[in-house]
């Protein structure tokens, strides 16, 4: 369990690379990347499957902060929703859904680190 737990942490935090990376990369000229979308549907799923397996185990994980994180991830995935699909239509993504993304992703990252 303890390397299932261990692999999806490193795919949980690829997918906030992805949307991070994506969002600094993209900066200047603000848009919603497909490697955004991507890392934004890992870390939902990574995310839920690691409660799921932490609500198994022993211990007692933090459903506050837990599920502030979700609401947030799904802020994120939406955000990116709506990015890809305006890129789709050859639209202009919207500067505030650009930078919800890679915004919503930086405030998830600061309360997953500095919320003990």
């Amino acid at each position: 369990m303890d390397i299932l737990f261990t692999l999806l942490i490193f795919l949980h935090i690829l997918g906030a690379a992805a949307i991070f990376g994506g969002w600094l990369a993209s900066f200047k000229n603000p848009t919603v990347g497909l490697w955004q979308w991507i890392g934004a549907i890992t870390q939902v799923v990574t995310g839920i499957i690691m409660f799921g397996l932490l609500e198994m185990g022993d211990g007692e994980p933090n459903r506050i902060k837990l599920g502030i994180k979700l609401i947030i991830g799904l802020g994120i995935l939406v955000a990116a929703w709506i990015g890809r699909k305006k890129v789709k239509n050859s639209d202009e993504v919207p500067t505030g859904i650009a930078h919800a993304v890679g915004g919503l992703a930086l405030v998830n990252i600061a309360i997953a680190v500095l919320w003990v």
